[in-house]
């Protein structure tokens, strides 16, 4: 993509952090029915789970190369969220609503890594309660962790990372119970349900859980280190801790974005970072990899070159829902100043599937008016019709979801 820069991490670009250490524990599998008897038995005895490394007091020594990367994929950065407050003015009316939709756009991309994928028309119909489809929903909670994330950014503590996940978790069905709670169990990554003896990832026992999530708090509050780094490096801290049962890569990736709007290094938009990482999942894997066994630069690097991606494609996105926004009102031209049908345009860039009860509910219209205006956007062919239905109709501006889905493919990653 144009404007994207990318730079590979030379072999002496290491950033030394202290590496984790790991503890012998015995596992004792429970016999609920659900493994063979061989399976039992390669899952009893001993096994190593992760220590993480406190990293309050850690001191960052940045080669010169590695301090240029950050230094440019922070100014993209900056240069974005300016760019989206300059598209459409900061008294825009479209402000809030941009912001919205590339917070939903984060949240999706942060899901997609997670193997959940939906359409933009699917995550607008579940914003207003019509979807079906159960990824859809899954990624409105993740919406909603990045909402709960930025609401709590001016200060990183300890129930703000449990109300991001009690957000996330409480959309998505079999855990509810688990949602804004630490776990009490052991968690691994491999391929063998039964024990963590011969899984890639142990994570560290749940009783460090507290302590370790406190030292991350802590490392946030700093503010003597490069904002990219800090990020990158609390993010990845997180990911190791993986202090819940289920939700933690996109809790951490929500925590890297209250993190950079705690730091001021965007303030008016959420910045598509999770698309940027998006674009290459192995290298970001292999990156939390690197850092678990004390090098760092390898997920700075990769965080600075999401800067610079989310930089470049977020202003194609902005670029494009802002020219639907100018056709939209071009298409109004004639309809009385005061119109409700004004109104609606901006809310549009944000959901760009609406109803009556959404009109109603949003802009405090009464029913007549909320319908009365539909018909004018439908009229002047803003807005379509979807369902074909007497009652209970939809309308969508496909503009807008045509363009957002465009981005989705060019973010989507590849196959390994």
């Amino acid at each position: 993509m144009g404007g994207v820069v990318t730079r590979q991490a030379a072999a002496h670009d290491s950033v030394p952090v202290p590496a984790a250490t790991y503890e012998t524990q015995t596992w004792t599998p429970r016999d609920r029915g659900y493994y063979s008897r061989a399976e039992m038995r390669r899952q009893r005895g001993p096994y190593q789970s992760i220590v993480t490394a406190p990293l309050v007091r850690w001191q960052p020594q940045l080669p010169a190369g590695v301090a240029a990367d950050v230094e440019d994929g922070a100014r993209a950065l900056v240069d974005f969220d300016l760019h989206a407050l300059h598209a459409l003015g900061a008294e825009s009316p479209a402000l809030g609503p941009m912001s919205a939709i590339l917070l939903r756009t984060e949240s999706s991309s942060s899901s997609q890594i997670e193997n959940l994928t939906t359409s933009a028309r699917q995550l607008a119909l579940a914003e207003i309660g019509q979807s079906d489809k159960a990824n859809a929903r899954t990624v409105i909670g993740n919406v909603r962790a990045m909402e709960a994330a930025l609401a709590l950014s001016d200060r990183i503590e300890t129930t703000a990372i449990l109300t991001m996940h009690r957000e996330l978790m409480r959309h998505q069905p079999g855990f509810e119970q688990h949602a804004g709670r630490f776990r009490e169990e052991t968690v691994w990554i491999g391929k063998d349900n039964a024990g963590p003896i011969g899984a890639d990832f142990v994570a560290p026992q749940h009783e460090r859980v507290p302590e370790a999530i406190q030292d991350i708090v802590e490392f946030a509050e700093r503010d003597d280190l490069p904002v990219l780094v800090q990020v990158a490096v609390a993010h990845a801290q997180f990911e190791t801790i993986h202090p819940f049962v289920d939700g933690n890569g996109r809790t951490g990736r929500a925590l890297a974005q209250a993190m950079l709007r705690s730091k001021k290094l965007v303030q008016h938009v959420t910045v598509p970072l999770s698309a940027g990482l998006l674009t290459d999942t192995g290298t970001y894997f292999d990156a939390l990899g690197a850092f678990r066994d004390g090098d760092a630069g390898p997920i700075v690097h990769r965080f600075a070159d999401a800067a610079r991606f989310a930089a470049a494609s977020g202003r194609v996105l902005v670029d494009d829902l802002a020219a639907q926004l100018a056709e939209a009102r071009d298409k109004l031209t004639g309809v009385r100043a005061h119109a409700a049908a004004w109104r609606v345009l901006p809310t549009l860039v944000g959901q760009p599937v609406v109803n009556a009860k959404y009109l109603t509910s949003t802009l405090a219209m009464n029913e007549v008016t909320a319908q009365r205006t539909l018909d004018l956007l439908a009229e002047r062919k803003i807005l379509a019709e979807r369902t074909g239905l007497r009652r209970n109709r939809i309308w969508q501006h496909t503009g807008i979801l045509d363009a957002l889905d465009n981005y989705a493919s060019m973010v989507r990653r590849t196959p390994p």
